[in-house]
């Protein structure tokens, strides 16, 4: 009973003192009324991303956040950004933005990717295009270990002498792909494979993993890569450009908010291709929350310190 009268007591004496002086209950954040709107793409790396960054803004800031996610394609995150529907755009790619929003040739130098995105975003729509995270998601020929060290396989180019012998599992999208699809892959490598199938994407690494395919076309950060402890060959003719993955934000917004650059540089640099794989697949392959997985990573490398 005594419990109850007191707890009833500080339960009233904390709603007279936020609706008279508007003060904030002990250990909790006072509400700066401003929200930042952070944008993910429909996918889990997007989502992780998203989540780390709106965790990392909370923590160090007074600023609230909200995620708007399953923005499906570069084009959708672009207007919206444009628009003022979203704030941060949590992860874009320099190869789908200098042959998509920027509607110019492929760079297949990463730095010189890296640069000239930066450049024409900022003339163009005036917004800043972060350095990268630290992973590139590009296209990826990858093979089991196995065959990896039978064949002796550790570049792309290692492929020709067996090829003919390989049946190659490929993305359905990747076969009609114009620049960096299958026919200028062939014009550039001179590889032709045994037989082709193309096929959704999700089903290349099991297909592989299974041997129902030698060779499957695969994305470079997803997590199966590591969980079915596959190999990725090296690109050494630099066929595939760069998908190095940056966060962006208009200009307008860091002007209204310069605290924001200094929390998101925090983690520029700092996940690798191989981090992203395993991020993506405490998501994808153990079925966690991206939020969740977001909120361990921060915590393992001390970021809430």
């Amino acid at each position: 009973m005594v419990m109850k009268y007191v707890r009833g007591k500080v339960i009233l004496l904390a709603a007279v003192c936020i609706v008279l002086s508007g003060c904030a209950l002990p250990g909790l954040k006072g509400d700066s009324g401003q929200t930042i709107k952070i944008g993910a793409q429909s996918m889990s790396e997007s989502e992780i991303i998203a989540s780390i960054l709106a965790q990392l803004i909370e923590h160090n800031t007074d600023l609230q956040t909200e995620t708007i996610k399953n923005l499906g394609s570069n084009a959708v995150q672009q207007q919206a950004l444009q628009k003022g529907e979203i704030d941060v755009a949590a992860t874009r790619y320099t190869g789908d933005a200098l042959t998509g929003t920027l509607r110019m040739k492929p760079e297949k130098d990463p730095e010189k990717a890296l640069k000239l995105t930066q450049k024409e975003f900022k003339k163009r729509y005036q917004m800043k295009w972060f350095d990268s995270y630290g992973f590139d998601n590009t296209y990826a020929f990858t093979v089991t270990q196995e065959l990896a060290e039978k064949h002796h396989l550790d570049k792309i180019s290692d492929l020709k002498k067996y090829a003919s012998q390989y049946k190659l599992g490929v993305d359905n999208y990747w076969m009609k792909r114009e620049g960096d699809g299958y026919s200028a892959f062939m014009k550039d490598y001179a590889i032709k494979f045994g037989s082709t199938y193309p096929m959704q994407i999700g089903l290349v690494y099991d297909a592989v993993k299974n041997g129902k395919m030698d060779i499957v076309l695969a994305y470079s950060t997803d997590g199966r890569i590591k969980a079915y402890n596959l190999k990725i060959l090296k690109d050494d003719k630099r066929f595939f450009p760069p998908y190095d993955c940056s966060p962006v934000v208009p200009e307008k917004v860091l002007k209204e908010h310069p605290e924001l650059e200094g929390v998101i540089n925090q983690l520029i640099g700092t996940i690798d291709t191989e981090t992203m794989q395993e991020l993506n697949y405490e998501v994808d392959g153990k079925l966690k929350e991206p939020s969740v997985v977001a909120k361990q990573f921060l915590e393992k490398h001390h970021y809430f310190e």
